[in-house]
């Protein structure tokens, strides 16, 4: 495959990967290849980036399938002989461990090897030198990451090579290294603490990407390329976002906020002009013996509409649950009033919970202070909406737009739709998010099609990108 066609099939990769990368930037891709070159794979790295990474959240996808389509070695990679050589350049006493032996002096080799790895590692994690921990990760991979597969094949796996060298028990070696005469338990060892695990992580990441490479070699780095990625911040299903993707969702909320009210502004600022001014259009027409060429309008006010939120905040979709009220906080600026009420079988308003700006522990706040369960903590959508109506009858009104957050699995239980159109009806919009795919709807307890009918329009919302989409049209216009 020539460097052109790599290239191509490169771009296409971060396509599948979620970046959007036009064809345009391809052509500028190509056209950095021809500037750079194809020896200085850094500089490589940096001209790609240039012309096809747009956002700081990208980088880490380009540069896992940059390293799987442009590999720093091919093969072992090792540009060292035989560990176990002599300290003469000649092959030592020791067995080769990937020759034929006894058992015996097999394990004795490896464990030589391993020491000596751990020892090599310790001082370069001490140095840390980049290119150094590098080697090394090549190295652990070669000598303990593969298991016999598949005739000549075989199977490479990162944590068999860090099972053998085990970084994260040299820390107490760095410390002492690092720290020499200075006093334990001050600032000095919480910066050298944390340069360690910086160190050790890095050293990780190393032996992952060097892992992915050596299966990239035997199946292909289109293969290796579809699990290698994880998805985009913008496309985790919120259904299953870790604690760590809801850290990465929560930083994406506010940015979105921002672009939703710049958005927001520009549609009033095109939109038509208020009513017709009669007095100065018929003013104005003198100019022309009487005809009113042109008219007058008084000027636009602003229209901001009330925005009410209804959150099923149950186990099954407590992750959803999160980010939407993480966004309903940013979005209060952009309405008159927002009021937020969560349920779980019974319904109480949360606004409360929303004021200040650590939302770290909102939902702990939520779970502890809130009256959301009536008779056995599970989802109850009929019980909550009647005691939504019963409580707080005066919401929603005209100027009401009621937003829906949940997956309406009901248990099977009485669903209320009377109740539940009627307060559709009161609201100007009605809107219901729904994090399940569309083809699950209406399947077992789904009660979906009791209330589908009912609200403006339901709609899939399962990641950020389908939120950010919809959001458009919960937009006054």
């Amino acid at each position: 495959m020539s460097l052109l066609d790599r290239t191509v099939v490169f771009t296409a990769a971060l396509r599948q990967a979620g970046m959007a990368v036009s064809s345009a930037e391809t052509v500028d891709a190509v056209r950095a290849l021809t500037a750079v070159g194809p020896l200085d794979r850094e500089a490589l790295r940096a001209g790609f980036a240039a012309t096809m990474c747009k956002r700081p959240t990208n980088r880490v996808t380009f540069d896992t399938l940059f390293d799987l389509y442009f590999p720093p070695v091919i093969g072992d990679g090792l540009s060292v002989d035989d560990f176990l050589a002599g300290e003469d350049g000649t092959p030592g006493t020791a067995t080769d461990p990937g020759q034929p032996g006894s058992a015996a002096d097999n394990d004795h080799a490896l464990e030589l090897l391993r020491q000596a790895l751990r020892g090599e590692l310790l001082d370069v994690l001490l140095r840390g030198d980049d290119e150094e921990l590098r080697r090394l990760a090549r190295e652990a991979v070669t000598r303990f990451g593969s298991a016999p597969g598949a005739p000549g094949r075989h199977s490479w796996f990162a944590y068999r090579a860090l099972r053998a060298l085990s970084p994260d028990t040299l820390v107490a070696d760095l410390l002492s290294a690092m720290l020499g005469d200075q006093d334990a338990g001050g600032l000095a060892e919480r910066v050298a603490r944390q340069t360690i695990m910086e160190r050790i992580r890095t050293f990780e990441e190393m032996v992952a990407s060097e892992v992915r490479r050596r299966l990239a070699e035997e199946r292909g780095a289109d293969a290796v390329a579809r699990t290698a990625v994880k998805p985009l911040a913008e496309q985790v299903d919120f259904l299953r976002a870790s604690q760590r993707d809801l850290a990465e969702l929560r930083r994406l909320v506010h940015p979105l906020a921002r672009r939703l009210a710049t958005r927001l502004t520009a549609r009033r600022r095109l939109g038509r002009s208020g009513r017709l001014d009669f007095r100065r259009t018929v003013r104005s027409s003198l100019a022309t013996g009487g005809v009113p060429m042109e008219t007058h309008h008084r000027p636009h006010k602003p229209h901001k509409p009330e925005l009410v939120v209804l959150c099923d905040v149950s186990g099954s979709v407590a992750s959803f649950a999160y980010f939407t009220l993480l966004l309903t906080h940013a979005l209060r600026e952009q309405f008159a009033r927002v009021r937020a009420f969560a349920f779980i079988d019974t319904t109480d308003e949360i606004t409360r919970f929303l004021r200040g700006a650590d939302l770290g522990d909102m939902m702990a706040r939520i779970a502890n202070g809130a009256d959301l369960v009536w008779f056995d903590g599970h989802s109850d959508y009929g019980h909550a909406f009647e005691v939504f109506a019963d409580r707080y009858p005066d919401a929603v009104g005209p100027k009401t737009s009621l937003l829906v957050l949940g997956d309406a699995r009901n248990n099977y239980r009485a669903t209320a739709a009377p109740v539940f159109g009627k307060l559709c009806a009161q609201a100007r919009h009605a809107y219901w998010l729904n994090p399940e795919p569309r083809t699950y709807w209406g399947s077992g307890d789904s009660a979906t099609r009791a209330y589908a009918d009912l609200v403006d329009e339901m709609v899939e919302c399962r990641n950020v990108e389908q939120l950010q989409s919809f959001i458009e049209r919960l937009l006054p216009s």
